[in-house]
This record gives structure tokens, sequence and C-alpha cells, in this order.
């Protein structure tokens, strides 16, 4: 599939996840935490061509985290945002290490790491006037977590495509819900983002999303719309036939 097939059908699936869960309103102001991967790259340059042709009025702002990891380079990320004309802020926060020297080597950074960008995110999008915050999560993300969340942590739970901060100050939204990673990755490398690979945890071996992810490839290879499935289930949940949802008495 070439660039511009891609592109339509990408922008068609995030306008219908936007429509279906209403992620966008008139007069947003929308944060996009934009990490310098191909996932959130992809979400601000779609994003803001839908702004352009959009019915309703609304703002776009990308905000970068540079969390101090060793060898980081953001500075092709913000020439391109300046490039393309997109209003912008860096933010510089080391938290590299505080992650390392709470977590012992060896074992899964993400977490914690995920924890410190989102507290940091969620105070900049209230200094910003953002009503929304925009991640790049895909479809792939969401299934990933289902399945990791079953079988680690007991809980039917994935990623939901709006969500109100535990705090109650911020929107988070997840507009590409309904993109693979495949298109996005395709999209990516057609458009020739500067990406910025995340070494903190791009270093750490046998991370068990990585392992899901190679188990749904598996799965995908003899049942080809696994994925497209699994994330129609996500939508489609029968409480009654949950031990969450039986009668007691």
């Amino acid at each position: 599939m070439g660039q511009a097939s891609l592109e339509k059908r990408l922008a068609h699936e995030m306008g219908r996840c936007i429509a279906d869960f209403g992620l966008i309103a008139p007069d947003d102001r929308v944060m996009v935490a934009i990490s310098g991967g191909k996932d959130s790259y992809t979400l601000l340059h779609l994003l803001e061509r839908a702004r352009q042709r959009a019915p309703v009025p609304f703002e776009v702002i990308a905000v970068h985290l540079d969390q101090g990891q060793p060898g980081y380079d953001g500075s092709t990320l913000e020439a391109w945002l300046r490039e393309q004309g997109h209003a912008y802020e860096i933010i510089r926060k080391d938290t590299y290490q505080l992650v390392t020297e709470r977590i012992p080597e060896g074992q899964t950074y993400c977490s914690l790491c995920s924890r410190f960008r989102r507290g940091i995110l969620y105070n900049a999008a209230q200094r910003l006037g953002c009503t929304k915050i925009a991640l790049g999560h895909h479809r792939d993300d969401a299934i990933e977590t289902l399945m990791l969340n079953m079988m680690f942590n007991g809980s039917l739970s994935a990623m939901p495509a709006k969500l109100l901060s535990d705090d109650g100050r911020n929107t988070v939204i997840r507009p590409l819900l309904y993109c693979s990673e495949r298109d996005i990755a395709a999209y990516s490398g057609y458009v020739g983002f500067p990406l910025i690979p995340c070494s903190l945890c791009g270093s750490q071996d046998n991370l068990w999303r990585q392992q899901v992810k190679e188990l749904l490839d598996d799965l995908e290879a003899r049942a080809p719309k696994v994925r497209q499935s699994m994330l129609a289930a996500l939508k489609n949940v029968r409480m009654t036939h949950l031990l969450a949802g039986s009668e007691v008495g």
C-alpha cells in the first residue's frame, strides 16, 4: 500500500475513533505527548492535518519530555517540530537517574519511568491550559495490555480511548486505538520521521510485552483476524458471562 492510501486509512480510523468516543470537542486545546517514537509522530502529524480540515475549531500543541537518558539527542525532533510549524514545548527533567536508583539492574524500568513521565506531562497540561492529553497508543498496545493484565495482574482491563486521570485534573485520549502498529510503522517509514529510540527500556531483554507481541504474531499467522477480533471484544463485553457479573446468592 502506498503512502497516500495508508495515510487515508489511518486518518479514517483515527477519525472514527474520535467520533465513536467523543475524544475532541469544539475549542479543545489538545496536548500531544510526543516521545520521539513512530506512534506519537504519526498521531501528531495526522491530528494536525485533521485540525486543518475539521468542522469544529481546536488547537494542538506538542510536548516532548527529555528524561536525561545517556546518549539522548532531541535536536532532530525539535528541528522537525520547528520545520513543520507545530506549536511545541520541550521539557527537560532527569528522571533517568531517579529510575535507575530505584530499580535494580535487570528489572523492567517501564512502570516507574511511565509514572514519572505521566506526572510531569499532567502538570504541563495544566500549565499550558490544555483540555486533553493525546497519547499515541494503538490497537496492538491495547491488546497486549489486555493480555498482560490477564496473565500477571488477574484483571480484565486494557487501554480506554478516553480516561479521566486519577487526580481528576486531566482527560487522556488515545485517537489511534483503531490503528494497527504495522500500518503506523509503514507510514512512519514513508514519511521519514526522525525517530529517537528509548535506550532506557529498549536495552532490557526478555520484556514480557515483546513476548506477548510474538505470541500474537504467531496466532495471527494461523488466524489472520485475531487482533481485529480482540479489539472488537474490548467493545463487546458481556458482564453477565464473566465471574464479576455472576449473581451471588
